[in-house]
């Protein structure tokens, strides 16, 4: 069974929008998008489906 949630390699990626500060979020892009807190990692996620996630980088 795959993970549709996966990228290419499935990895995790530091927002560019978090400029090194304290206040970082990471993104796994596929299918749907999750957004998780860098420093509470363990806390979950929130998901996104791509045209959400695009719509809330549009505002940004």
């Amino acid at each position: 069974m795959t993970n549709s949630y996966l990228d290419s390699d499935g990895a995790w990626h530091k927002s560019s929008y978090s400029s090194g500060s304290q206040n970082c979020v990471e993104a796994l892009e596929g299918e749907r998008v999750l957004v998780r807190d860098t420093q509470n990692r363990g806390h979950g996620h929130i998901d996104f489906t791509t045209d959400a996630w695009s719509a809330v980088l549009r505002v940004l």
